[in-house]
């Protein structure tokens, strides 16, 4: 098997990668005093993870009631200003009880 393609692929990532990371530093030389523009730049990488996640969230166990579940317990802890570890870890816990019941009931 050639690795030519996996090498092209590594490469155009990487290169695509460093143009992003390089062109606002070379590109904006002063300090943005923009409130929009800041504001929007505050709150993008709040909206690429939850973009990111949420979908992920109700496909990843058997049955779509425990991830909503999961999910429902999640918002409500953070919510109420419980830890990153608190959520998590209650959300999970709520999906997978949740799984095992419904395994047993259905």
């Amino acid at each position: 098997m050639s690795k030519l393609p996996f090498f092209t692929y590594l490469a155009v990532m990487a290169g695509v990668t460093y143009l992003v990371r390089m062109l606002p530093l070379v590109l904006v030389k002063k300090k943005i005093q923009n409130r929009f523009l800041l504001s929007f730049l505050y709150y993008i990488p709040y909206a690429v993870l939850s973009v990111m996640t949420i979908p992920a969230i109700f496909y990843a166990t058997d049955y779509r009631l425990s991830a909503v579940i999961g999910c429902v317990v999640a918002l409500i802890l953070s919510f109420i200003e419980q830890s990153l570890i608190k959520v998590a870890a209650a959300a999970c816990a709520a999906a997978f009880l949740t799984e095992a019941v419904l395994r047993y009931v259905i």
